[in-house]
This record gives C-alpha cells, structure tokens and sequence, in this order.
C-alpha cells in the first residue's frame, strides 16, 4: 500500500514537472514568435528616419541623463565621454558620486576640470546628503553630485531631484552609450504622449574596442562566460521584453539604460531604497499608481537604442550577480502580491505578475528538482523513458531552439553586432549552455531564493575590468 502511495506521488510530481517545462518552453516560444514580427515592423518604421539631423534640433524634448556611480574609477571616465558624445543637442548629464572609497570623485573632477560650485536642490525625493556640486561653464551639460553613500536608489534620487528635465534616462557608470541611442528613445516619447518608460536593449561590451568612449569595433568577447551571457541578454532582451512590451505588460526596465518621464517618477515617490531590485521595482509601482488612478500610459521596449556593459568574467561575480537578481525579483513580487491576480490591474495583474512568480521566482525550484528527480525516477522505474525523454526536449531541447531564435531576431534589428565569423560560434554556444549553463544559473538562484532575507540589501562587490582600447588584445 504505501509502494503504492509512493508510486503515485512520484509520478505525478514527474508530470507535474515535465508539464511545467513544456509551459515555460510554449510561453517562451510564443514570445520568440512576438519577437521577430514586432522587430520587423519596428525596423520598417524606422530605416529612413534622420536621426543625425534630429539629434541637434533644439525641438526635442529635454532629458537629463543620470549617471549612479560607487566605486568605478576605472570606467567612468570612458562612460561620460561617451555621453557627451551623443547625438542629442538637448540634455544634460548627471553623474552622482555614491560615496565611492576609490579615486571615482577624483578622477571626474581632474578629468572634466570640474569645480565646487554652489546650486540650490530643490529635495522633491528624500536623499542622503550632499556634499557638493561640480560643474564646469566649458562643458555646460556635465555636473557631478558628490554624496553620501545611500546605495543606487539614493544616488538616483539625487539625480532627479537636480534634474531640470521632465524626463531622465538612467545608465550605469559602467555602461556606454550608442550616439543615437538617447534619441530614439525619445522618439517613443514624442511618438506616444502617454508614455511614461522606455527600455532600451543592452549588448556586452566585453569582446569590444573602446576609444575615447566610443564603441570602435563590436566583438564577441574571449571569456567563456561572457560568451554565455551575450546569450542570455539577447535572448532576455529581444524575447522576453518585446514580448510582454506588446501587452503593455513589461516589468523590468534594465537599470543599466532605462528612460522615464519624471512627473510619474515623483508620484510614486522616487526609486525605492532599501532593495536591490529597484529597477523591477520602480516599474511596477509606476503600473500599479498609473492603473490605480486608471491613467492611460504605456511602458515600451525598443530593440535598438544600444547601451554597451560590462557582465562578470568570473564565476564569483557571476555567482552574485545571479542570486542578487533573484533576491530583488522576491522583493518586488512580495512587495505587490497584492496586485496578482486582481483584475483591477488587468494584464499586469491576471498575466505578468503571475508569469514572474510562476516562471521565473519559483522556476529554481522546480527545475533543480527535475533535473534530478525525472532521472532518478527513470532509473527506479516510477516512470517510463518516454516521460524522461519528454522532461529533456521540453526543458533543454526547446531551451536550445529558443536561444538560436533569439538569434535570429537579433538579426533583424537595425544595429546587429554578430559578425558572420562570429554567428555560428554563438549557436554553439546556444546549445551548450542549455546542457550545463543554465543548470548552473538555476542553483544560484536557488541560493538567492534561500538567502533572500541575508541579501535582501546587499548588493556585493562587482569586479570590473578596465575596457579594452582600440588595438589592444582583450
């Protein structure tokens, strides 16, 4: 009786399992799908727009371009130069020093012949306090906030609350920017007046050549696991966005390029503090304020404003990094259980929050616990080969037919960085990762799940490497 008892629960357990993977592998698919046809209309609308002449018209609208920076001496430099060389006449660059131990202050003021000056804030979002203001009258669109420490959030806030612009785009101080990479977002602004947040797509720039803060030639990087990662983001970045980007359903605007309108932003009180996914966090406060007061907006996502970044080239970084994205995804999910499945917030609270919970904050579990019960049970004889070989293509073999899609859709946007040589390594690279990649991720997750109250306000120390200059070997 009690073999019997066993027998049934670890049977439907299995199917449980196995139907779980082939709902995850459907949704994705149906997103990869979504994917390519919105690229390719995007890319239509697009291919003959002017953006060189656009850029300098004194008609766009007005954005202050925030820069958070703790600790990155070794590439702020680069990254401002690259601000100040976009193609976009009206805007102004904020960079805000987060208390940095390092020579990050230091090296800006030399740099840009920064000098204290004083300037009144008006503190429409509570921050730590401010030590001083830099600026330089030669180069009028550049100011730098010096603080204390408060971690992203704060640094943020401080941004806006300097801000003269009614909107802000957020990029990180390791981060490099496309020239026209601020000016199509602010095309979907003036396009649709009800957008409040555009999220623009982020390419890796380990493998590439900088010079004086620009992009001089794209590459694949030689480090294995960037490699993965330049998987993982165009996937992530050209699926999964653009597909909840067309229900109005996007979650997650990339801290490291995001745009906003500001009016929202100081509704809903600012970035909140405190958390490590503040990103995720900022976005569905403003869905759940915007669907509250039953405001018609939009959150959109482009796939071809360019934000070049940095991503761990060892297994320790990578580690972090992981677990601290699967803490703030818990945060925020707990945060707004409220609005799941309450159609008062209709596809965001009937789809989206739903899909974040069952896909991706719970999705750990369930996979690290097939990957070893589905074979197991096999081996025992509780289930038949059939069901194993099932579990495999949903979970492995549709992974490795997603990622070569995302790809192929990548193909299609305006500004394809894969080089001919360099296509076939990544579908390799697709493949491999589905058999050892991705379970890996999967337990650093797992250990985010279980150590979400230890790091729920950690972020942990990111290693970065300086960028590699034109003519010099990665």
């Amino acid at each position: 009786m009690l073999i019997s008892i066993l027998y049934y629960l670890v049977l439907v357990f299995n199917y449980f399992i196995v139907g779980y993977a082939l709902s995850m592998s459907s949704v994705y698919f149906l997103q990869v799908i979504i994917s390519i046809f919105t690229t390719i209309a995007y890319v239509k609308k697009t291919r003959h727009l002017e953006y060189r002449l656009m850029g300098q018209s004194q008609n766009m609208i007005p954005i202050s371009v925030l820069v958070p920076a703790y600790n990155e001496e070794v590439n702020i430099v680069d990254s401002i130069k690259s601000m100040l060389n976009i193609n976009y006449q009206n805007c102004e660059i904020i960079v805000i020093n987060d208390g940095s131990t390092d020579n990050t202050l230091q090296a800006v003021i030399d740099t840009f012949d920064l000098h204290k000056i004083n300037f009144p804030v008006r503190e429409k979002v509570p921050t730590k306090k401010i030590h001083g203001i830099y600026y330089n009258p030669d180069i009028p669109r550049l100011r730098l906030i010096d603080k204390e420490n408060g971690g992203k959030s704060d640094a943020l806030n401080a941004g806006i609350n300097l801000s003269r612009y009614p909107y802000f785009v957020s990029v990180d101080a390791d981060s490099l920017l496309e020239t026209d990479a601020i000016l199509r977002i602010a095309m979907t602004f003036i396009k649709n007046k009800h957008t409040i947040a555009v999220g623009g797509i982020i390419r890796i720039s380990n493998g590439c050549k900088i010079e004086d803060g620009k992009v001089a030639s794209a590459g694949l990087a030689k480090n294995l696991w960037a490699k993965f990662q330049t998987i993982e983001y165009i996937r992530s970045f050209l699926v999964g966005r653009i597909g909840w980007s067309a229900f109005n359903s996007l979650l997650i605007i990339s801290g490291a390029f995001g745009a906003f309108q500001k009016e929202p932003v100081l509704q809903v009180g600012g970035y909140t503090t405190g958390t490590v996914g503040e990103d995720m966090e900022l976005v569905v406060k403003l869905h759940k304020y915007m669907l509250s007061k039953k405001y018609k907006y939009g959150v959109s996502f482009l796939p071809d404003p360019i934000c070049w970044t940095q991503v761990p080239e060892d297994l320790k970084t990578l580690y972090r990094q992981r677990r601290r994205w699967q803490v703030g995804l818990i945060d925020v999910i707990s945060r707004h259980r409220d609005m799941s499945l309450n159609p008062r917030f209709k596809a965001i609270g009937i789809l989206a929050i739903p899909y974040h919970f069952l896909f991706e904050m719970v999705s750990p579990i369930v996979e690290f616990l097939g990957y070893f019960m589905v074979p197991l049970s096999w081996y025992f004889g509780f289930i038949t080969l059939d069901i194993m070989i099932l579990f495999f293509i949903s979970s492995v073999f549709f992974g490795v037919i997603i990622s070569i899609s995302s790809l192929v859709a990548e193909e299609f946007t305006n500004a394809s960085f894969i080089k001919a040589q360099d296509f076939m390594q990544l579908v390799f690279i697709g493949i491999v990762e589905n058999l050892f990649y991705r379970q890996m991720t999967v337990f650093f997750r797992l250990v985010g799940i279980f150590s979400a109250r230890k790091y729920k306000h950690t972020w942990g120390v990111m290693n970065r490497r300086k960028f590699a200059r034109h003519g010099e070997k990665n």
